[in-house]
């Protein structure tokens, strides 16, 4: 009898408006074949999707630490609930964000002492969706789109958060993806030394083949 087929983890990171949700939703649909299950955060569950409203849309001030816990709370119950027996079935599992945010947003841009905690497994890839953060912010008014509280901070807080992202890259880089956008879609950012794209990781073959 053949060993169980592992699960494939997928992340996408990036500034508002860089287009994460529909990336990982095209991805979603690309792999149905593994029966690929797509989640947001925050949100994905019951508790998830009450704390998404608290924090996005409930209208009140938050403290920053709150906020913060809210967010991790919020993931933890998404971890607990879908993703890990996702990845326990052998399923591809891919996240519209995931703790990489928690450490930009509430590391990078509120200044925040953040960390990833031991019980949150790792993504085999993070596809960081690299735009300027006034070309996201133009793509969402161009689009209608009402902005949430996050959204609706100033673009300093937002240039923190794009430089807390290009530091996490820069420390994982077997693990990020940094892609850039060009006139044919989005393409991968090659550091100075780097294989072409299927080749330079078992990660990037894992998801070619899946």
């Amino acid at each position: 009898m053949s060993p169980a087929r592992r699960g494939l983890f997928v992340t996408f990171e990036g500034v508002e408006g860089s287009g994460k949700t529909t990336q990982a939703e095209l991805l979603g649909q690309a792999l149905q074949a593994r029966d690929a299950v797509v989640v947001r955060e925050p949100g994905g569950t019951e508790l998830g999707e009450r704390i998404r409203e608290v924090l996005l849309f409930g209208g009140m001030e938050i403290d920053a630490e709150a906020e913060m816990y809210l967010f991790m709370a919020a993931r933890s119950q998404l971890i607990s609930e879908v993703i890990r027996p996702g990845i326990d079935a052998g399923q591809v599992v891919v996240a519209d964000r995931y703790p990489d945010s928690t450490l930009a947003y509430q590391g990078g841009g509120r200044g925040l002492a953040t960390y990833w905690p031991p019980a949150f497994p790792k993504p085999d890839i993070t596809f960081l969706l690299e735009l300027p953060v006034e070309g996201g912010r133009m793509r969402q008014l161009v689009a209608g789109k009402k902005a949430d509280r996050v959204e609706s901070e100033p673009s300093d807080f937002h240039d923190r958060v794009a430089s807390a992202y290009d530091r996490l890259a820069t420390d994982e880089p077997q693990r990020f993806a940094r892609m850039v956008q060009n006139a044919c879609g989005w393409s991968r950012r090659a550091p100075p030394v780097m294989q072409p794209i299927g080749t330079s990781s078992s990660r990037w073959c894992r998801l070619n083949s899946a």
